[in-house]
């Protein structure tokens, strides 16, 4: 992944700062009205009717873990579904859910909700755990490879599922997959605040803006994330 220089790439024009107050205000108007209808819409999705779950295990440090002790006492569960190409190195592991997962690493204000953040791999868990301590993710890791196919219920990995518990009845209540997985992507949304934007070839921007060549989640051959864990030479 590669993007323009700074200093090669198109910029916005340059007007007298009550221009620039004013097409700011403009803007801000709808920004207000997407703010308002996200929270129309995260108020359905919290009265969405929910489904019970079978009794399911993954597995965990500890072997085989019922779905409901992956709660570890707290009555909502967060989990995303990650990925796994089996034999293969850490480089060549998915860079869409590397991207994703690297950043939950604050859990602290989920737990202060009653809240569970944990990934369920798609790979087994003697083979995928190390990579979870390669890339010093703090969350709860287990694998789902000889899970119940009723857990993921014929979806691919790479989604988030949300559920409820309720003594040890455990309900699902959500899910989303694509771009509905942004929601753990807190580059992204910082991202969108700036000139260039995440600069990827889909996205609406003037002539000239820079774009990311190659895949935009990967850097010289690697997740790009990766290039800051212990062990990884300099890129």
């Amino acid at each position: 992944m590669t993007a323009t220089p700074a200093s090669s790439a198109a910029a916005p024009p340059v007007v007298d700062r009550e221009t620039w107050l004013r097409e700011r205000d403009e803007l801000l108007v709808r920004e207000k009205a997407h703010t308002r209808e996200g929270d129309a819409i995260a108020a359905a999705r919290r009265q969405l009717p929910m489904t019970l779950m079978p009794t399911v295990t993954v597995r965990g440090p500890g072997g085989d873990t019922p779905l409901v002790e992956v709660f570890e006492g707290r009555r909502m569960l967060i989990a995303y579904f990650h990925m796994w190409h089996d034999g293969k190195p850490y480089e060549h592991q998915c860079e869409g859910c590397t991207f994703s997962t690297c950043h939950m690493r604050m859990l602290d204000y989920l737990h202060a909700r009653d809240v569970t953040y944990a990934v369920f791999c798609e790979g087994p868990y003697d083979e995928s755990a190390p990579f979870a301590e390669f890339m010093g993710y703090r969350f709860p890791w287990y694998s789902a490879k000889d899970s119940d196919p009723a857990l993921a219920d014929g979806r691919d990995f790479g989604f988030i599922a949300c559920y409820l518990r309720d003594g040890d009845k455990v309900y699902e209540t959500y899910w989303t997959t694509g771009r509905g997985v942004e929601a753990l992507m807190t580059t992204y949304h910082a991202l969108d605040l700036t000139v260039y934007g995440r600069q990827e070839n889909w996205e609406n921007s003037p002539e000239g803006w820079p774009r990311v060549t190659g895949h935009p989640w990967r850097l010289n051959g690697r997740p790009t994330a990766q290039w800051s864990r212990p062990g990884v030479a300099p890129r």
